[in-house]
């Protein structure tokens, strides 16, 4: 079911990225535990939803289409925002097994790669993510196509309780699994943050100054904010600030602005618990038409047939 995102323009500073996670609405994950001994290779086709996978023994090999192979190793964790097609392979491939992620996904035992027998050279727990949402576009916009986090103890500890509770379902298990996606898309995108995230709010955020700035775009979304406004938040001219903005975050302050406004607007909208003009004020719009109009340009469609849809 879906639960709206409710922002608040409280005196306490606005946290943008749990804001996100929050407004992505992950519902649920589950895992499962893979292994994988002697020569083979498995072909998945793609699945189109983000998933993870954590390597707990052992070594192999991930090609994801497009990009160059990577070694995984024990502690390594990989997220991908959209699974392409993808092998996992060891480092003498066989002939690649071809599976349907889908239909892998229903699984709830051990899958195995290769010989059957004896004790696997590799050992992995691979899953994925359930959102309640109907934007996941958001998600592929912050987070490189292939995030890549070597030896992190906290994400291993977070995968290894996703799969717990879903092997196990004791009492409780249910709400486990809708906030455990929670932390481990928060501790990802940390992770991706010190590392190679693309222009995005990550990179935004890991600027102290540009942070100021977003933050208070967060906490205040419906303020009528001006670049030299936002600039004297974060310390710097109007040029700098434009400019450094326009770098990291990869859109004019203005455009992130109307996004994030847009985003909430549709997350109000889809819970169907506020009429157009109420959703309008609450995302800076002094009147219903002007947004409309907005909405419109940006989504698609109006708000009204937004909201029935």
């Amino acid at each position: 079911m879906h639960r709206p995102f409710l922002f608040s323009e409280s005196p306490e500073m606005s946290d943008p990225l749990s804001e996100v996670v929050r407004l992505l609405h992950p519902g649920a994950a589950f895992a499962n535990i893979i292994s994988g001994k002697g020569n083979w290779a498995v072909r998945y086709f793609e699945y189109g939803l983000p998933s993870f996978c954590i390597m707990l023994e052992g070594s192999c090999q991930l090609t994801v289409d497009g990009h160059e192979p990577v070694t995984l190793c024990a502690g390594d964790f990989i997220l991908l925002p959209t699974t392409p097609a993808f092998i996992l392979s060891s480092f003498v491939p066989a002939p690649p097994v071809y599976l349907d992620p889908h239909q892998v996904a229903s699984l709830h035992s051990e899958i195995r790669y290769g010989e059957q027998g004896g004790s696997p050279d590799m050992r992995a727990m691979g899953g994925a993510f359930l959102f309640d949402c109907a934007d996941p576009g958001l998600l592929v916009s912050l987070l490189p196509s292939v995030v890549h986090v070597r030896e992190s103890l906290r994400l291993s500890q977070l995968v290894q309780m996703v799969a717990e509770e879903s092997a196990e379902q004791k009492p409780g298990s249910e709400f486990m699994l809708s906030r455990l996606p929670e932390l481990l898309l928060v501790e990802a995108m940390r992770s991706a943050a010190a590392g190679s995230a693309p222009p995005g709010l990550l990179r935004g955020l890991a600027d102290e100054r540009l942070a100021r700035a977003l933050r208070q775009m967060h906490e205040r979304i419906a303020h009528a904010w001006s670049i030299d406004e936002l600039a004297k938040i974060a310390v710097l001219s109007r040029s700098v600030f434009f400019e450094r903005f326009t770098r990291l975050v990869g859109v004019a302050p203005m455009q992130y602005l109307l996004a994030w406004r847009m985003a909430v607007a549709k997350d109000l909208l889809r819970g169907d618990q506020l009429s157009v003009s109420e959703v309008a004020e609450r995302v800076g719009y002094g009147s219903t038409s002007t947004f409309s109009v907005a909405f419109n340009r940006h989504v698609g469609q109006p708000p009204s047939h937004y909201a029935r849809s």
